[in-house]
């Protein structure tokens, strides 16, 4: 799967997410409807969001450093992790407790027409918005499901936007039914309940933006089709006869860490084994452009050792020694 960052998208979602911003905090001023201070405050956390993923874009395509070998790939990560802890916050949090706030002091909406209008409006812009990341990420999905291509995209750009809009849109669906319930009824603790409701879709959305982007920061390894296209492309039978163990790590969503162990033949040269090494690593690189950094180490084969299994005291992440043991 491409890692495209789908700026197209964001920058759509920015146009869109500040021109709503406006209207509904305009529309707040003249209905009072905390659902559409809410809104206003949800869109304004949105648009910030959309700033730190450009942000983070560009931060990312910095030249490594001595202190920073690997690049600044996963700055991307990390700005899409703050964009989850904003929508929590400022979001989120904000919208449960300003409905509570009208739930207990609840008051008649005042120019209703206002905040009806703001909405409708709201609906075709955020549609729009919506729209486009789909249409970018439909370039990139192939046959995943939605839900897939969200767990196992690499750029976080795109996920971020669509879950954004997603509940963007469904957030206007809650908005209008807690307006329309006051309005019919007169009563306006149905507009606290819908921005309650509005509330807890933003949180539950910035938990799966944080689980997801958590993930990645930990580092992922690269996807079971990518590391196929490695394996077919590293081993060519004659220089290199198998892979006896492999490790991948995306740096970024464009740039692939690849560490691992070949099987060469026991009676080929110093000479003729570098020539292997340099020709897997092209081989690879061609393959799968985005793998920027590939480490192999040669090795003779051993069936009686592969029969033993891995040392988990040799793989990252595995049990230290006890002191005792030694």
């Amino acid at each position: 799967m491409s890692a495209s960052g789908g700026t197209r998208a964001i920058v759509a979602a920015l146009g869109a997410n500040l021109a709503i911003a406006a209207s509904k905090f305009v529309a707040f001023a003249f209905s009072g409807s905390s659902s559409m201070l809410a809104e206003g405050v949800h869109s304004l956390a949105d648009s910030g969001n959309q700033f730190l993923l450009l942000i983070g874009g560009k931060k990312a395509q910095r030249e490594a450093t001595p202190q920073h070998p690997f690049g600044y790939g996963r700055e991307r990560y990390i700005y899409a992790f703050l964009v989850s802890i904003v929508l929590f916050s400022i979001g989120g949090m904000f919208a449960v407790y300003e409905g509570f706030e009208k739930i207990r002091h609840p008051h008649e909406l005042e120019h209703w027409y206002w905040p009806v209008g703001v909405l409708a409006f709201a609906i075709i812009a955020e549609g729009f918005s919506f729209r486009t990341a789909i249409k970018e990420s439909n370039e990139l999905r192939g046959k995943l499901s939605w839900a897939q291509f969200i767990r196992r995209a690499k750029a976080p750009e795109l996920p971020v936007v669509l879950l954004e809009d997603f509940g963007a849109l469904i957030g206007l669906v809650l908005a209008f039914g807690g307006v329309g319930l006051s309005l019919l009824t007169g009563d306006g603790v149905w507009d606290g309940i819908g921005t309650v409701c509005i509330g807890v879709l933003l949180v539950l959305i910035a938990l799966v933006l944080a689980a997801e982007t958590k993930s990645l920061l930990l580092g992922e390894a690269a996807g079971a089709d990518v590391v196929q296209q490695i394996e077919t492309a590293m081993v060519d039978g004659d220089t290199v006869t198998r892979i006896i163990h492999m490790r991948t790590l995306h740096l970024g969503p464009e740039e692939l860490l690849i560490a691992a162990k070949i099987a060469v033949r026991h009676d080929d040269t110093a000479t003729e084994v570098a020539q292997a090494i340099d020709a897997a690593e092209a081989r690879v690189r061609a393959a799968v452009p985005i793998a920027r950094v590939i480490y192999l180490e040669p090795d003779i084969y051993s069936e009686a050792e592969a029969a033993k299994g891995p040392d988990p005291e040799a793989t990252p992440g595995g049990p230290v020694p006890h002191p005792a043991d030694h």
